[in-house]
């Protein structure tokens, strides 16, 4: 590693497992005039040199007043971000194209507010905070995905030009934050069905079963079979079982030799991907089988997200 590379990450990058903060010292800092600030510098030179050609003491007094107004408007600057704490969050999933939002929360132990805060992890889509006197901000930093699996967040910039807008103070800010990019989903028709036998009974003649109507949910009966939006209708009643005639449950197994073996992987995945949403919303029983990978069938949120997971950091 080399000098430079070893000398950003001391500065720029603190390590963390999404819970410990970092507060701004002077060191991590940076402050140089705007382009409004180089332009009052240069006003201020050119009133000073009008004020020594005529011997103007009220020039002088004019010149030094405003010089040290920028002085103080300097030191403001720089102290609208020292002794910020900065402390990562967490970001949920998203699916690739999708914008994912990483959580950074600012902590301001003073009595003064920290005003025109902007945060930018990507040009040209800054996010602005405002941190009142001790108190605290969540921001969502927005980044734009593209590809599937783990996406760390890349380097955001924290600056202001508080009070005066003649200087700008800023640092950098590199948490270990990373989230789970899915699959973006391609619409394609479900495989073919198989009913599988519930409590040991098959019907007799093999097919899919028929929708009965529902019973009141009886101490063994597990929770999945729950129908919790009939249940939901009367929520003073008991849950409520679906029962099906012929004793038999649909279940779905999206495997990966099913896809067409002519398409890309990414395609592949795609379509994978989309099946199991669209099992999802249809409430059915559902397994995923991937190279390498083998998820059981299953139904409900937590199944959905471990076959997603297992989608994006899919290796055919």
């Amino acid at each position: 590693m080399g000098i430079a590379a070893t000398l950003q990450q001391k500065l720029f990058r603190w390590r963390s497992d999404g819970t410990a903060p970092l507060r701004l010292g002077q060191r991590r800092i940076f402050i140089i005039p705007s382009r409004g600030g180089l332009l009052y510098a240069l006003a201020l030179i050119v009133m000073l040199i009008g004020a020594i050609n005529y011997n103007l003491a009220l020039g002088h007094a004019l010149v030094f007043l405003l010089a040290g107004l920028g002085i103080v408007g300097m030191i403001q600057t720089f102290r609208n971000l020292h002794g910020l704490l900065i402390t990562p969050g967490r970001s949920a999933p998203v699916f690739a194209g999708e914008t994912a939002h990483f959580q950074i929360t600012l902590d301001n132990d003073r009595p003064t507010p920290r005003l025109g805060l902007e945060l930018e992890a990507e040009s040209g889509n800054p996010v602005f905070a405002t941190v009142d006197r001790k108190k605290s901000a969540k921001l969502n930093i927005p980044v734009s995905t593209k590809n599937r699996g783990w996406f760390d967040l890349p380097r955001v910039r924290l600056s202001t030009r508080y009070p005066l807008g003649l200087f700008t103070a800023w640092a950098y800010l590199q948490p270990a934050m990373r989230c789970l990019v899915y699959p973006q989903p391609l619409a394609a028709p479900l495989p073919p069905s198989s009913p599988t036998p519930i409590g040991g009974e098959r019907s007799g003649d093999g097919g899919q079963e028929d929708f009965a109507g529902f019973r009141e949910r009886q101490p063994a009966d597990s929770p999945r079979h729950v129908a919790w939006k009939a249940s939901a209708r009367n929520a003073n009643g008991p849950l409520l079982i679906k029962q099906f005639a012929g004793g038999a449950q649909v279940e779905l197994m999206l495997d990966w030799q099913l896809t067409d073996t002519a398409l890309a992987d990414e395609a592949r995945i795609g379509i994978l991907t989309g099946w199991v949403l669209a099992a999802d919303a249809a409430d059915a029983h559902y397994g995923l089988s991937l190279p390498g990978v083998d998820i059981p069938t299953g139904i409900g949120e937590r199944h959905r997200q471990l076959c997603l997971e297992a989608l994006a950091l899919c290796q055919p």
